[in-house]
């Protein structure tokens, strides 16, 4: 590595050539604030909050975006820059709504954190200022432009990791702020409900719509049988809402809050991953059998989902029909567990914890009703972020609860669905089942280690039974649109494609726990969640999903086959054509 020699307050350091002044503080131990800069997707530099000096230049300068030279020296710390850093917060905070008391990211805000740090109060500068009315039309958020301050962070993440690009800033001055073209409202957008937007954002501007209030109310009615499931990836990343280190797996302790919250049940999501893989793999060995429509396409995650519908409705047919995990388990508590209980499917409440916001869209679908009209699938979806506040609500102390296990009924797993939350997961709990559906034979290999890892884009060739088959995992909705144009050109051939609208899969969901831009830029949380996962895979006794006992015993007592009438009734679904306005 090409290295160059500087100067950081006044101590001498070889870092790399290249750099910026901020990565190169950070190598060596000396962080600069930021609030606009995002790595890779935003280096604008127009916050101003990472101010330096650098001798020789006229004036101070963004570290974000300054790159180092050859005997530079920098100036962090020095009575002019931290000056400059307060009158800019001040700055900002002359626009901002400062009802910090009843914000959701209240002690989770980076504008609050430097305000604290550098003694901003929010009195020196107050004029005019522009108000702006809460848009709540999406399903899954709700924006607030009045705490609002400008870093573009959602607009970048919207447009260079989602291929979306619905909002932007617009107007000038003191009227700049950002909107959806000709101020349509987000729920009228083409916006695919991913929540990306939420997690980048340093203030409380974004946030996904609480529905925690519903979950307390059912937990509170008599009359009602809550039960509730938990997604594969919300146990590695809950832990981080209570100070625990990223990549925690934290199941047994999720399990004992969920009990001291009330909840009638507690169930595993993964449960249903392995029934989704049962069904998508007999779903592939007849699409390729039988001549049917490939490349096939999953279809767990819902924000990938309406994208496919929104930006290619062409690819519908290469849709698989199953729902997704959270579907699934919803349509089998309301069908096979209330008739098994004897529960009227009317009274029982199906809540999920999931890190998706495009899941709070995914329960209102149609064609999300196995039990009959008018009893959905799943009543109420919330985030991860949302149980951890109603676990801190109801007083419990998180980090001191035993490990308890998920209620049997349906609480067992394989590896193969825990895995189901980290990019390149459901291909490879697939190829495990697959393999087997089209060879008749148990297969040695369990391990598919070619669609591992947290890369925009992998793909792998496998020989099975005398068959070729092309693989491509896809995470994040600028990598799903490249490989979508491939495959349209002829470019690519492929069988069989995993996408997740999230980069790096659900560990990196938008409903998952926020961090500031200080550990996003520096920390790969990707991989840390998603090692979590993987851990867990290795230690289970059964690591493949058609060989889990739960699963044959339910397909044997009531579903009937794999792909057969009653179950695709109940867990498979369909998909519609939606209009782009503008």
């Amino acid at each position: 590595m090409e290295t160059v020699h500087i100067k950081i307050n006044g101590t001498s350091y070889e870092v790399a050539a290249g750099s910026t002044i901020l990565e190169a503080a950070h190598s060596v131990g000396i962080e600069i604030p930021t609030l606009c800069y995002l790595k890779e997707i935003n280096a604008i530099g127009a916050c101003r909050i990472c101010v330096v000096e650098v001798k020789g230049a006229r004036s101070l300068v963004t570290a974000c975006v300054y790159p180092v030279s050859e005997g530079m020296e920098v100036t962090t710390n020095s009575q002019k820059v931290m000056a400059a850093r307060k009158t800019n917060l001040e700055l900002l905070l002359s626009t901002h709504d400062q009802n910090c008391l009843s914000c959701v990211r209240s002690t989770d805000c980076e504008l609050q954190k430097l305000c604290r740090d550098y003694g901003v109060n929010g009195q020196r500068f107050i004029g005019s200022r522009e108000r702006y009315a809460l848009d709540t039309s999406a399903p899954h958020m709700i924006r607030d432009n009045n705490k609002c301050i400008l870093c573009r962070r959602c607009v970048a993440a919207c447009r260079e990791n989602q291929a979306v690009g619905v909002i932007g800033p617009t107007e000038r001055g003191f009227q700049t702020h950002i909107a959806c073209a000709f101020e349509a409202k987000l729920g009228d957008s083409p916006c695919i409900s991913c929540g990306q937007c939420i997690t980048v954002c340093p203030t409380g501007a974004l946030t996904e719509k609480d529905d925690t209030d519903k979950v307390w109310a059912a937990l509170h009615d008599t009359e009602k049988y809550v039960v509730v499931q938990t997604a594969p990836s919300v146990r590695a990343t809950l832990g981080e809402c209570f100070g625990l280190p990223i990549g925690t797996n934290v199941e047994g302790k999720m399990v004992a809050a969920l009990r001291r919250l009330g909840f009638n049940a507690v169930f595993d999501t993964d449960t249903a991953a392995d029934f989704t893989i049962m069904e998508e793999a007999t779903e592939f060995v007849h699409r390729v059998k039988n001549g049917g429509v490939l490349p096939m396409i999953t279809s767990c995650s819902p924000g990938w989902v309406k994208f496919c519908e929104t930006y290619y409705p062409d690819m519908i047919p290469n849709l698989s029909s199953c729902k997704s995990p959270q579907g699934m388990f919803g349509a089998l508590t309301k069908t096979y567990y209330a008739e098994k209980m004897g529960l009227d499917p009317h009274n029982i409440v199906c809540v999920s914890v999931m890190p998706c916001t495009a899941k709070k869209f995914e329960v209102g679908r149609e064609d999300m009703s196995a039990a009959g009209e008018g009893i959905p699938d799943v009543d109420i979806s919330i985030t991860t972020r949302e149980l951890a506040r109603m676990i801190q609500r109801a007083g419990i102390v998180f980090n001191e609860l035993p490990n308890e296990d998920f209620d049997p009924a349906l609480g067992e797993s394989t590896g193969a669905s825990v895995i189901f939350g980290a990019t390149g997961g459901v291909m490879e709990a697939a190829l495990r089942t697959a393999v087997e559906l089209v060879t008749g034979e148990v297969a040695p290999e369990v391990d598919y280690a070619e669609v591992r890892g947290t890369q925009g884009i992998k793909e792998a060739t496998y020989e099975v039974g005398g068959l070729k088959l092309n693989v491509c995992v896809a995470s994040g909705l600028s990598n799903a649109d490249k490989v979508l144009k491939a495959v349209k050109s002829g470019e690519k051939h492929y069988d069989f494609i995993e996408f997740m609208a999230c980069p790096g899969g659900c560990v990196n969901g938008g409903g998952q726990p926020t961090q500031p831009a200080s550990v996003r830029n520096f920390v790969d949380l990707k991989t840390l969640r998603a090692k979590a996962l993987y851990s867990e895979d290795e230690e289970k006794a059964v690591r493949k999903s058609h060989e889990s006992p739960l699963l044959k015993k339910i397909y044997a007592d009531y579903l009937g086959q794999p792909g057969g009438e009653k179950a695709h009734h109940i867990l498979h679904t369909s998909y519609v054509k939606r209009e782009k306005l503008y």
